[in-house]
């Protein structure tokens, strides 16, 4: 099953920038590793903002929450998670290749 799950990062200005670097580092390194496992599918930055968009595939919500609340920014992430069906007129499902 297919999900778009929605994060906006809220970390604190006030923060040890050292911090910042451990937890981000870290971060990179974790979620590589659901990309390599095929829970992340792929991944949209939000220019301007300290948010994403990922397509996750997993065998249902709580293996999403695992894999999302494993990350190490998780503390500080609001997180939106929508499960998503297939849709009768959808293009790739019916072979329209756009061009």
């Amino acid at each position: 099953m297919e999900f778009l799950v929605h994060v906006e990062i809220d970390w604190p200005p006030e923060a040890d920038p050292d911090l910042r670097e451990e937890i981000f580092q870290a971060e990179l390194r974790r979620g590589q590793e659901l990309a390599r496992a095929g829970l992340c599918k792929r991944l949209w930055r939000i220019p301007g903002r300290w948010a994403n968009y990922g397509l996750y595939e997993a065998p249902d919500a709580t293996a999403v929450h695992e894999a999302v609340s494993s990350l190490p920014l998780w503390p500080w992430m609001n997180v939106q998670v929508i499960p998503l069906a297939q849709h009768p007129n959808d293009p790739k499902a019916l072979g329209i290749v756009a061009g």
